[in-house]
């Protein structure tokens, strides 16, 4: 069944913040389904499509990486004003003055309370949900997670199950389990997250800006983010 669509009547600046496999691709996916309006901004793809055109800014990007070094929050904060420049959402002499008309998820970026607070400089998010899943939840599902090297191909043994067990549907050739799919591997991630993510939230929640959506699956949290973007927005 096609979702659902709705219109959105004011301008909607999301960002998700959520612990590695809490599915923030997931409801990406399904957001943009739903509101048209919304534009996908995905910092990292910005970086690589920059590096691969060799723009000026790419150029330092690759120059950074290559001598082992990350990229400087300053360097990413121009990429997205320069994307933002692109699509008629910023004047080309402003950097603080943004278009009523821009509506985005931005991905990947902020990571840190800092780096919000550089982002704040540019543009006045709105809407900040933090998902939650609990840790339990995520370390099971990563525990049924096999995958078909070769192509990418996802399966879990809980919801997505193959149609032979433990056998690729398209090709027929074995599933894996990756090694960075350990359950120790991930513990780590997620403890990273956790700490990482604190100061963040609060960055956000001060702002007034951040909304709070649990649920076990990403089928128990689309229903309560969609409702609260149509209470906001719609």
């Amino acid at each position: 069944m096609a979702p659902a669509i709705r219109q959105l009547k004011k301008a909607a600046r999301i960002i998700l913040i959520g612990a590695p496999g809490v599915g923030k691709g997931t409801q990406t996916e399904r957001l943009l389904s739903r509101f048209p309006e919304l534009a996908s901004i995905s910092s990292g793809d910005l970086l690589r499509e920059n590096v691969r055109r060799k723009t000026s800014l790419g150029l330092k990007a690759e120059a950074a990486m290559q001598s082992g070094n990350l990229v400087p929050d300053s360097m990413i904060l121009d990429l997205i004003s320069s994307e933002f420049k692109s699509k008629g959402w910023l004047s080309p002499a402003s950097t603080s003055s943004i278009s009523s008309s821009a509506s985005f998820i931005l991905d990947g970026f902020p990571r840190t309370a800092t780096q919000a607070s550089s982002l704040d400089t540019i543009v006045p998010v709105n809407f900040v949900v933090h998902l939650v899943t609990p840790p339990s939840v995520i370390l099971s599902r990563i525990a049924s997670r096999w995958v078909h090297e070769p192509s990418g191909r996802v399966y879990n043994t809980d919801f997505h199950v193959p149609k032979v067990p433990g056998k690729d549907d398209i090709t027929g050739e074995p599933l894996v389990q990756r090694d960075d799919d350990s359950i120790e591997t991930w513990k780590q991630r997620l403890h990273k997250f956790e700490e990482t993510s604190k100061a963040l939230i609060e960055h956000y929640q001060r702002k007034g800006c951040l909304y709070r959506v649990e649920g076990d699956s990403s089928d128990e949290i689309s229903p309560q983010l969609f409702a609260q973007i149509e209470r906001q927005f719609c």
